[in-house]
């Protein structure tokens, strides 16, 4: 990165770092050993997104690091029993939905709470991946917006564009569903849209006259949305000086590129927080389940949060590209911001594919989740 952004960054950092000395200051006098769990900028973001306390976020990014924590351990006691899982707010504790009453007593020993479905996540999957070999066979009707399956549904929800339930393509698509899985129908205002956008000011990455946002940095680059280039495209940077080359992208089917970085740039841990928060340092990229609260930066709308609402959903964008095993939030994102970053915490959670609405109005946001991107390129993280 140029001289004096990376400088600029290199300061956020040291001010994030020194925010989040600052926070959490009687229980670090308590505990000398531990780490606050936010900077103050981002406390104060989560207030204003859902209505809280100080307090009450504080203790919410508590039981929701223990919940990532936890997934994995509580997943695995489950076993072939398990029906899916997910962070609840209102109790601050881990769902894992299981099918099996025998193996809830030892999901429950782990510390997770427990529900009984009919069906495992192995068989909603198995419908899933019906659906999607449906839809690469045939098409999706432009009126299905997206697929997924819900685990505190324990079905699979087929989201469609309002007014257009009824339409005949739409009940052949459900009825085709229902052969091999149950099938929930749920409607968007509108067909998302990936977003990118052409060129105008801000602090973006060019190619050619597309504008998109950098996700994560990694060692030797940068990772963002396959939709914003293809391999071998040159990119320049928020200064129209040239970054580097596209190594590896893959649209659709998946939504995920990484960039190489040269020329005099380089790389930084940190996800920017538009003035709206102070930066925010990446210290890994453990993933967060359904129901935590996630921000999103962009180079066109900045900074948002939301709430992490699906996984492994299927997305139909209005332009007909289908896109699998994306995670839904309700972070607005516009045109430019593609490509940018997701985090929960200070954990990295994905880069932005596309969705509906925009931050006047509100929307839906999906994303393409880091890890996967990490391991299909063998990239490391550039953490702090």
């Amino acid at each position: 990165m140029r001289r004096t952004r990376s400088l600029r960054l290199g300061l956020s950092a040291l001010l994030v770092a020194g925010a989040l000395a600052g926070t959490g200051a009687a229980a670090a006098a308590a505990d000398p050993a531990a780490e606050p769990l936010a900077s103050p900028g981002l406390l104060l973001g989560l207030q204003q997104e859902f209505g809280l306390t100080a307090a009450e976020v504080e203790a919410r990014l508590a039981d929701e690091a223990a919940a990532t924590e936890l997934d994995p351990v509580a997943r695995e006691a489950a076993g072939p029993a398990l029906g899916g899982s997910w962070f609840d707010p209102a109790t601050g504790d881990l769902v894992v939905a299981v099918t099996d009453a025998e193996r809830a007593a030892e999901v429950e020993a782990t510390g997770a709470e427990t529900t009984l479905v009919r069906h495992s996540e192995a068989t909603l999957n198995r419908g899933l991946a019906a659906l999607d070999t449906l839809a690469a066979e045939a098409g999706a009707p432009d009126a299905v917006a997206s697929w997924r399956v819900d685990p505190r549904a324990n079905s699979v929800v087929v989201d469609v564009v309002e007014g257009q339930q009824d339409s005949a393509e739409v009940a052949a698509f459900v009825a085709a569903a229902e052969e091999t899985v149950p099938v929930t129908l749920g409607t968007v205002p509108q067909a998302p849209t990936t977003f990118a956008a052409g060129t105008v000011g801000g602090d973006p990455y060019y190619t050619g006259n597309v504008r998109c946002s950098i996700g994560f940095s990694v060692h030797g680059g940068f990772v963002t949305a396959g939709h914003c280039g293809a391999r071998g495209a040159s990119v320049s940077g928020w200064d129209r000086t040239h970054i580097g080359t596209f190594q590896g992208s893959s649209f659709p089917g998946n939504d995920y590129a990484w960039v190489s970085v040269g020329s005099g740039w380089w790389t930084e841990p940190v996800v920017l927080g538009w003035g709206a928060i102070p930066d925010q340092l990446v210290r890994g990229s453990n993933e967060a389940p359904v129901g935590s609260s996630i921000c999103r930066s962009g180079s066109t709308t900045g900074w948002h949060c939301g709430t992490l609402l699906a996984k492994n959903e299927t997305v139909n964008y209005s332009d007909g590209t289908v896109v699998h095993q994306l995670t839904k939030t309700s972070a607005c994102a516009q045109g430019g911001d593609s490509g940018g970053s997701f985090i929960s915490g200070d954990q990295a959670q994905g880069v932005t594919s596309g969705g509906w609405g925009n931050c006047s109005s509100g929307g839906e946001t999906w994303y393409q989740p880091v890890n996967e991107i990490l391991s299909t390129y063998g990239l490391t993280l550039h953490t702090a």
